[in-house]
């Protein structure tokens, strides 16, 4: 369908697909897509159509013309201004690489990624099980084979992997005993809330410093952001002493 093609007339308005395309793009896209079927786009046509009426009865009526309409008008007028000239103000505002790397540099430690293990588990509710289950291991069992028949926990479907979690992530009796392990080993029973673990840590990632490669997107917006406060508040101090302010609260 072409762009210019039109699609719906009303009065001398025309309502074109590329009108239509128009407005989709300024709706949430979940809502949008109950409009892209033939059914919908008839529903979305119909919707335009009732507006345009509604603003041709309006003109008829005068209302555009309503000291309380226009005054509505100027409250819109003066907050989309307010909002244009901030944007002025902070559209140009960047930082250079070298004041990325420079702060990066700085502040290493704010940098730090935790130490983490990547863990597996086999959750049950006796400890004499849990034991068996421990001699079955050591007599080939394998881990993975042992959690999907035994385990009670959800993570059972994936061999009883939990994926990696850093400190403060798990019960602390379970964190204690995990981040104990060497790679591979496994665990004595360990009692929680939840019942009697058995634990497996096929990765162990010290504490390290995120590489700056891995910082420095988010970096960069967070300095903008804090330039552009920087600027935001110098301008409006130096505003205070151009304008009369008075604040009674």
């Amino acid at each position: 369908m072409e762009k210019n093609q039109v699609v719906a007339t009303v009065g001398n308005k025309q309502i074109t697909q590329d009108y239509i395309q128009k407005v989709l793009s300024t709706l949430d896209p979940q809502r949008a897509m109950q409009f892209y079927s033939e059914e919908g786009k008839k529903k979305l046509v119909e919707e335009l159509v009732n507006q345009e009426l509604f603003y041709l009865d309006a003109l008829t009526k005068e209302l555009d013309q309503s000291p309380s309409f226009l005054s509505e008008i100027e409250a819109m007028k003066e907050n989309l201004l307010k909002q244009y000239a901030i944007n002025q103000l902070l559209k140009d505002i960047t930082v250079s690489e070298d004041e990325v790397q420079a702060y990066y540099s700085e502040h290493k430690e704010k940098f730090v990624a935790p130490e983490s293990v990547r863990a597996s588990h086999i959750l049950v509710d006796e400890e004499a099980q849990a034991n068996e289950i421990i001699s079955d291991i050591n007599n080939g069992l394998s881990f993975e084979e042992a959690a999907q028949k035994h385990s009670k926990c959800p993570s059972n479907a994936k061999g009883g992997d939990l994926g990696s979690f850093t400190r403060g992530k798990m019960v602390p009796e379970f964190e204690e005993a995990a981040f104990a392990l060497a790679v591979d080993e496994v665990s004595q029973p360990v009692k929680t809330q939840f019942g009697y673990h058995i634990i497996k840590v096929s990765e162990k990632n010290p504490s390290e410093i995120t590489p700056f490669e891995g910082v420095k997107d988010q970096l960069t917006q967070q300095l903008v952001s804090m330039k552009q406060q920087e600027v935001y508040y110098s301008k409006v101090e130096e505003l205070k002493t151009q304008y009369p302010v008075e604040v009674n609260i």
